[in-house]
């Protein structure tokens, strides 16, 4: 009881100090106009800022196919979207994961966190820039898929072991944090999101850590990588896309409160539970943008490729945890720690 009383005292208060900034600001610059214009971002966002809170599935992920895919809005729009409303969703839910001391694993946190500093800004200012509107939406959509399958495959095995730390920590341990961060980070700067599911994948799959200590490890991570993107972007990244401000403005108060009313809800929940939302949302925005993107061989063909590479990393990781339980067994320092689904 005492801990549900905190996590609502947490969500409450923080849902009052955006809510009175953002009145603040809609009355200042006479914004409620921006209401009506964008009220299916409302909507959007009062599921997807639960599903950022609750999975590895940043918000952006939710936001980026939806924009880009339903309405035709152009993926900078939907990426500068993306970052700005994670800002304030996911950081909301990050404020209610630390103040009521839900598990994350610290070092993950800041060696990722310090790759996808570049990394976002290298998505932001020469990845995106290369890449035509369809073949970034099929690289947001085959490096999902790719994760989707990756994890689906190790879950098969419904009590295999997991650590809920990662143990004998190493400095090479740290320099594959910090590359997939880097790497995360890129992706994040093309689409709105990717530093989330690149760590979360490497948590679960390489260092075996259960999907309940890398979820909210991944929250924390992504809303500080949309801090810094937005940061970047709205400087000296030559300022966000101006609809985007527009959608921002219609989804401020929802996120602050459906991204840590999802943080909230999977603390109770099964490591299951959490990757079955991750299997229907993920196979849902595929289908979605098989059936939407006008497809060409060369665009296929791209997707494959990116799909083929994301997948022999996630193999990557996936193997790499095997030999690593071995290891672990192996130096008998510690008992081994079993989760169940």
């Amino acid at each position: 009881m005492g801990g549900a009383r905190t996590a609502k005292t947490s969500i409450l208060v923080a849902s009052l100090i955006v809510w009175s900034l953002w009145l603040v600001g809609m009355q200042a610059g006479e914004r409620w106009s921006l209401l009506t214009e964008a009220w299916f971002m409302s909507i959007t966002m009062a599921v997807g800022s639960f599903i950022a809170g609750a999975t590895a599935e940043g918000g952006g992920a939710v936001a980026f196919p939806v924009m880009t895919l339903m309405f035709a809005i152009p993926p900078p729009v939907a990426r500068d979207f993306a970052m700005m409303i994670q800002s304030v969703g996911m950081t909301s839910a990050s404020a209610t994961i630390l103040y009521t001391r839900i598990p994350i694993e610290w070092r993950a946190l800041w060696w990722a966190g310090a790759g996808g500093i570049f990394g976002v800004v290298v998505g932001i200012e020469w990845i995106s820039p290369l890449l035509p509107p369809a073949y970034t939406k099929m690289t947001f959509l085959a490096v999902w898929l790719a994760f989707a399958g990756a994890l689906f495959w190790i879950n098969r095995y419904r009590e295999r072991e997991v650590r809920f730390a990662i143990e004998r920590f190493l400095p090479r341990h740290a320099l594959m944090l910090f590359g997939t961060g880097l790497v995360g980070g890129a992706i994040s700067g093309l689409t709105g999101s990717g530093l989330d599911i690149l760590t979360f994948s490497l948590l679960t799959l390489r260092f075996r850590v259960c999907e309940m200590i890398a979820t909210p490890t991944s929250v924390v991570l992504m809303a500080s990588n949309a801090l810094v993107g937005f940061l970047w972007k709205s400087t000296l990244g030559g300022g966000m896309e101006p609809a985007a401000w527009t959608y921002w403005w219609a989804c401020v108060p929802i996120v602050v409160v459906g991204a840590p009313l999802g943080a909230r809800f999977i603390r109770d929940r099964s490591r299951l539970f959490v990757a079955s939302i991750l299997y229907v949302s993920i196979a849902i925005q595929f289908v979605a943008g098989i059936l939407i993107i006008p497809q060409t061989t060369r665009l296929a063909g791209y997707s494959a490729l990116v799909f083929g590479i994301a997948l022999l990393g996630f193999h990557w990781m996936a193997r790499g945890g095997v030999k690593r339980l071995a290891w672990l067994a192996s130096s008998q320092t510690e008992a081994p720690t079993r989760a169940k689904g």
